[in-house]
């Protein structure tokens, strides 16, 4: 009999771990449900766990990896292969080795019985709620190949994104890094060199080069002292990560920030209103649809706004009402929806200002990289240029007492 490995927390919020024997990964999880043991992590015992910050990368499926998968899912159900025998096959050729373990387990709980959405869902590191919700509705309705191929364009026009973003990133990241490599070792292997001469010499010293020596002499005696502080800082800030009220306020600052507000709104608006047109064009019910999406969002400002427009439809009210009382949903999204649905359209609305919103983040994202790349170089120029001045004009000054 197999023996699995759990983690997890017993109805009154204890940890609990340990091992169990079990027919299968299914009989494992009502096992552990008649202990009373609510499990997030359970596995055969012959797999590593993974826990921790190393488990959580190596758990990570990328998205072009999870959306190949979708779709090679979606021709073998569009051509009426049994699932568990689709699964098999798509387990059988997958090369990455998380997902090809995540495949297996699923393959075997739809052997035991389970729904697709179901054996899916016990995996929540990989298939997010939406992907579940939408695989569900999907499966309730007769159109899952349908569904698995709106699920894998939504993910290769994420991952798209996500490029978008890391193209955009690397170049003034780069610049950062190699600007402050320069400067810390001008710093701290240059300037110790020739504070000797400046010592011997009795002219008054340019106010330029005293702040130099003070900050290099300050670098490599007090490194302890910054470094301690650098540590001391993240551990507030971890401590800070657990109040939901300072995650709020952080979300709604980083709103607030110049370029970088203006490019987050406008992603997560792209996001949200992409997730909601998918969810509702599966079949998916407008609540839970709502709830799901605003998951999805991560940001809190929109999520505790989200909550609101939730609870006013469930109430008889107009999304569309709702959100226009926010200032977080520009009216171009509003009219939108508010035309969806009038028009019963809402789907295509929400189609139309997600692609409208995608494609506005990526022209300012051209934009701001075309304009970051040269005031970088300034920048750089300017810190390597002070630099040498301040070495450069004492120099001159004892050549002038030599001659």
């Amino acid at each position: 009999m197999p023996t699995y490995r759990y983690k997890g927390y017993t109805t009154t919020g204890a940890a609990a771990s340990g091992t169990l024997e079990a027919d299968s990964h299914r009989a494992a999880r009502e096992q552990l449900r008649q202990q009373g043991v609510l499990p997030a992590e359970l596995a055969a015992a012959d797999q590593e766990p993974a826990t921790g910050i190393t488990g959580r990368f190596r758990s990570r499926v990328p998205v072009a990896e999870l959306s190949l998968f979708t779709r090679r899912l979606a021709t073998l159900t569009a051509a009426a292969v049994p699932l568990h025998e689709a699964l098999t096959a798509l387990h059988s050729q997958e090369r990455h080795p998380h997902l090809k373990g995540v495949l297996g387990r699923v393959k075997d709980r739809l052997a035991e019985g389970a729904t697709l959405a179901r054996a899916l869902g016990d995996e929540p590191r990989v298939f997010k709620q939406n992907y579940v919700a939408m695989v569900a509705a999907g499966e309730a309705g007769g159109a899952l190949d349908v569904v698995l191929l709106r699920l894998a364009d939504f993910l290769e026009r994420q991952e798209a994104l996500r490029r978008t973003v890391t193209s955009a990133m690397a170049y003034p990241v780069l610049m950062s890094l190699v600007g402050g490599g320069v400067l810390l070792f001008l710093l701290t292997f240059v300037i110790p060199r020739i504070t000797g001469i400046f010592a011997d010499s009795k002219a008054t010293l340019p106010f330029l080069t005293v702040a130099l020596l003070a900050v290099s002499q300050a670098l490599r005696k007090g490194w302890w002292l910054l470094g301690g502080s650098v540590a001391v800082g993240a551990w507030i800030y971890s401590r800070l990560l657990l109040k939901p009220a300072f995650l709020e306020a952080r979300d709604r600052w980083l709103l607030r920030l110049p370029l970088i507000g203006g490019q987050l709104q406008t992603l997560l608006l792209s996001r949200f209103a992409t997730i909601l047109a998918l969810l509702l064009g599966s079949g998916v019910p407008l609540l839970r649809s709502l709830e799901i999406s605003g998951d999805a969002v991560v940001n809190r400002a929109y999520q505790a706004v989200l909550l609101q427009a939730r609870t006013a439809v469930a109430e008889g009210g107009s999304l569309s009402a709702t959100l226009g009382g926010s200032p977080l949903f520009p009216p171009l999204l509003v009219h939108l929806i508010s035309v969806g649905e009038k028009s019963g359209t809402l789907v295509e609305s929400l189609e139309t200002a997600g692609r409208s919103f995608e494609r506005e983040f990526e022209a300012s994202t051209a934009r701001m990289v075309g304009l970051l790349e040269p005031l970088m170089i300034l920048a750089m120029g300017l810190v390597v240029g002070l630099v040498v001045m301040a070495v450069l004009l004492p120099i001159f000054e004892l050549n002038q007492l030599i001659k």
